[in-house]
C-alpha cells in the first residue's frame, strides 16, 4: 500500500543538472511514487539568482537561504548540485544534523572530505549517495560498492572526463593539434571557458580518488592521486601511437599491488592498444574498465556528463534514499576497513614510450642503450630516423618503475648526443 504523505526533497542548485532533476521529478512524479512507495515532493530550491525564470518550478519554492532550507526539519532528502567545497560541505553536514539524507554530485568535495562526510552521515543515521559524482549517467558507484561487494577488485581503468576524450579523439581522427581540438570542443559546449579542471586532470583525479576508495576499501584522498594533464600531447605523439597500433587517452587508473598490501591512483595521458575496449570510446563518452577476481573484466560505458545524464544518476539515488527512508534503514556507508597504503607514483610499474632528439652519428644508440641498462630499464623496441646530422630515436621499454624511468631520463639529458627529450608517454592496457 502506498503511503500518501509525500517525501520532501530540497534542491541546492538549479543550474543545468538541478533544473533537469526538478523537471524529471515533476514529469515522472507518478512513476517515481510507484517505484518508491510514496509520493516525492519538491519542497524548496536554493539558488543564488532568485529573479531568473526557471521553467516548470513554482517561484514560491525558490529561496536564496540554503541554510534555512536544510534546517527546516521536515526535509527528507537534500540534493546538492552546487559543486565546490564551501558552502556545500557545511550545507551537507547541516542537513544530516537536521534529519535529512543527502544525494550529491560533488566529486571535488567527496574526493577531499569524503571520510568526514560519511562519518557525519553515520553519526546521524542518514544516507550519503553520490552516483552522479563519477561518470554521469553510468551506473558505477553502486556496482562497485554493492554488486561487487563480495568480490576483490584489482584494477579500475577508465576514461572519466568527456571533454578530454572529445579533444583527444578529435586529434586522433582528424590530425588536429591540441589547441584546434580544444577550440572545437569549446564551440560545441563540451569545454568550459576555462578548461583547466578538465585538461589538467583535476576533474579526473577527483573521480579516481572516489573510485579507488570504494574499489579497495581504503581512504584515498585527492592529494593521494598522481595527476598529469594532457596539454602537452601533440600530433606527433598520435603518429607514434598509430605506428605502435595504439591511440592516446587520458586515463584514471586505480590499481592494487600484486602483494595486496598497497594501492595506487593516478591520472595521465597514455597510449593504449587499439584492441583494448577503451580505445573505441569516442567523442565525449566515458567508459570504465573494472577487473576483479571473481567477475573478471567488466566495462561500464555511456554519457559521462550533461544535464539529463547526470540528473538520471541523481534521480536513481533519490529513489534509493527514499526507499531506505520508508524502510527505516540506510544504505552502504564508507568501507575503509582495508586501510591499505597508498603508494607514490615512483612505485608504479608500466611500459614507456620515449622520443628523443639526438645527433645523427655512430654510437648514439649504444650510448642511449647503456643509460637504460645502467638504470635497470629493459628496452623492448628502438626506432631511429636521421637526416642532416639530426635524428629522432624512439624507445619503447618493457615494464619499469616510474622512479627508474625518471632516473634514466635525467641521465639521458646529460649526454652530449641527446639534444632533448621530445616526449614521454606511458603505455597501458596490456
Amino acid at each position: 500500500m502506498m503511503r500518501t504523505r509525500p517525501l520532501k526533497v530540497a534542491l541546492l542548485g538549479c543550474g543545468v543538472v538541478g533544473s533537469e532533476v526538478a523537471r524529471i521529478m515533476t514529469t515522472h512524479a507518478d512513476d517515481l511514487a510507484a517505484r518508491i512507495g510514496a509520493p516525492v515532493e519538491l519542497a524548496g530550491v536554493a539558488v543564488r539568482r532568485p529573479g531568473k525564470v526557471r521553467e516548470g518550478i513554482d517561484p514560491s519554492l525558490v529561496t536564496t537561504d540554503a541554510t534555512a532550507l536544510v534546517k527546516r526539519g521536515d526535509i527528507d532528502v537534500v540534493v546538492e548540485v552546487i559543486g565546490g567545497i564551501e558552502p556545500a560541505r557545511t550545507l551537507i553536514t547541516t542537513a544530516f544534523e537536521h534529519g535529512a539524507s543527502v544525494v550529491s554530485a560533488n566529486k571535488a568535495l567527496l574526493a577531499q572530505d569524503g571520510a568526514a562526510l560519511h562519518a557525519a552521515a553515520g553519526e546521524h543515521g542518514k544516507d550519503l549517495y553520490y552516483e552522479a559524482a563519477v561518470a554521469g549517467a553510468i551506473p558505477l558507484i553502486r556496482p562497485l560498492r554493492e554488486s561487487l561487494a563480495g568480490d576483490k577488485v584489482n584494477r579500475v581503468l577508465g576514461i572519466v572526463n568527456g571533454t578530454t576524450n572529445f579533444i583527444l579523439d578529435k586529434m586522433d581522427s582528424t590530425g588536429a593539434g591540441y589547441q584546434e581540438a580544444l577550440d572545437e570542443a569549446t564551440a560545441l559546449g563540451y569545454a568550459e571557458a576555462d578548461p583547466t579542471a578538465d585538461v589538467e586532470g583535476f576533474d579526473a583525479a577527483a573521480k579516481a580518488a572516489i573510485l579507488a576508495g570504494i574499489a579497495f576499501h581504503t581512504r584515498v584522498r585527492l592529494d593521494d592521486v598522481y595527476r598529469e594533464g594532457m596539454t602537452e600531447v601533440t600530433s606527433a605523439d598520435f603518429r607514434s601511437a598509430k605506428e605502435m597500433g595504439c591511440t592516446i587517452k587520458l586515463l584514471a587508473i586505480c590499481e592494487r599491488a600484486k602483494d595486496g598490501a598497497s594501492v595506487t591512483a593516478r591520472v595521465h595521458p597514455a597510449m593504449i592498444p587499439l584492441t583494448h575496449p577503451l580505445a573505441s570510446v569516442r567523442g565525449a563518452y566515458n567508459a570504465v574498465f573494472v577487473e576483479s577476481d571473481a567477475a573478471g573484466q567488466l566495462m561500464f560505458y555511456g554519457p559521462g556528463a550533461g544535464g539529463s545524464p547526470t540528473a538520471s544518476a541523481v534521480l536513481g539515488d533519490i529513489v534509493a534514499v527514499c526507499r531506505n527512508r520508508l524502510g527505516g534503514s540506510t544504505g552502504p556507508g564508507e568501507s575503509a576497513y582495508a586501510a591499505l597504503t597508498v603508494s607514490p607514483m615512483g612505485d608504479v610499474v608500466t611500459r614507456y614510450h620515449i622520443s628523443l632528439d639526438v645527433a645523427d652519428k655512430p654510437g648514439v644508440l649504444a650510448q642511449v642503450a647503456t643509460v637504460f641498462a645502467e638504470h635497470g630499464v629493459s628496452i623492448d623496441t628502438v626506432r631511429q630516423q636521421g637526416k642532416d646530422g639530426e635524428a629522432s630515436l624512439v624507445v619503447v621499454t618493457h615494464r619499469a618503475s616510474d622512479a627508474s624511468l625518471t632516473g634514466t631520463v635525467e641521465a639521458l639529458r646529460k649526454l652530449d648526443t641527446v639534444r632533448g627529450v621530445a616526449s614521454i608517454m606511458r603505455v597501458e592496457g596490456e
